[in-house]
């Protein structure tokens, strides 16, 4: 297994075996890195665990893929995503009114539901029904749910902005990209933004037991990856390049200072090439 000796890490059959009923279809690179992650938790499982990484980065399918290799561990695993905790359409759209217009855009820190997603954190780890929002990107609305049964072993939570941390006013003086130079050239959106992941979202990362980073290669890559998964998308629903490199850039200030601040905050940092494959795995001593 290739990224096991990326890692550091022996592997036993029982891992190898898990990694041979995993889905073939999925990358080579992200079949092994679950096995080992949910061999790693199933030693000592963490209980709860933040998945991030800039959009495209493959959050959604290495959070189904441990899904996956913690069931076949004998683990019962939940994969939430942050992104079906955005706040209704109507919502954002009063906010962007009371506060500054780019919060009608999902994604940046203010425009998800902090509050149900602790809830639903906490719920998942008791024996109960929980309820989990669905968010459906290609109306950018909030539209259904999906009901699972508690208690869990291991819960994850994947999302783009997962553990990222608020940085000191001074850094948020002058505009990054064209969005900020001409929507918000008073700095109140980034402020506020900044302000916000301060008080809501770092409490929420607080609760985490562990945080995997998949580490882009940078800005350029994102936009090309997400230009790929808008080709998924109804044709009347995809954004083309130019809105999606607008997109990016309401994105683009917190994913640069968690490709910077990734190897201090987080237990496994992965850093992908340009091709998408996973070329270096740093674990951090426990």
């Amino acid at each position: 297994m290739r990224i096991a000796r990326l890692a550091g890490i022996e592997v036993d059959q029982r891992a190898r075996d898990c990694l041979a009923r995993l889905d073939r279809d999925t990358p080579i690179d992200y079949r092994e890195l679950a096995v080992l992650l949910a061999c790693e938790w199933g030693r000592n499982p963490p209980v709860r665990v933040g998945l991030s990484g800039g959009q495209g980065a493959g959050k959604s399918t290495l959070g189904t893929l441990i899904e996956s290799a913690s069931t076949e561990l004998g683990l019962r695993a939940c994969v939430l995503s942050l992104d079906d905790f955005y706040l209704p359409k109507a919502e954002r759209r009063a906010l962007a009114e009371r506060v500054h217009p780019l919060f009608e855009t999902r994604g940046p820190p203010g425009t998800h539901d902090t509050s149900l997603c602790a809830a639903c954190l906490d719920a998942l780890e008791e024996a109960q029904e929980v309820r989990l929002p669905v968010f459906d990107k290609g109306v950018d609305d909030r539209l259904s749910e999906r009901v699972v049964e508690g208690p869990f072993d291991l819960v994850i939570l994947e999302g783009w902005c997962v553990g990222a941390r608020a940085v000191a006013e001074s850094e948020l003086v002058g505009p990054l990209n064209s969005l900020e130079a001409e929507c918000d050239a008073d700095g109140i959106w980034r402020r506020t933004v900044n302000r916000i992941l301060r008080e809501d979202y770092e409490p929420l990362w607080g609760s985490l037991d562990a945080l995997v980073f998949l580490g882009v290669p940078n800005i350029d890559a994102v936009r090309r990856w997400r230009s790929q998964q808008e080709q998924a998308r109804p044709a009347n629903q995809r954004m083309n390049a130019g809105e999606v490199d607008r997109f990016v850039q309401h994105y683009e200030r917190i994913t640069q200072r968690m490709l910077e601040d990734a190897s201090k905050n987080v237990d496994w940092s992965i850093r992908l090439d340009e091709d998408h494959r996973i070329a270096a795995v740093a674990v951090r001593d426990q």
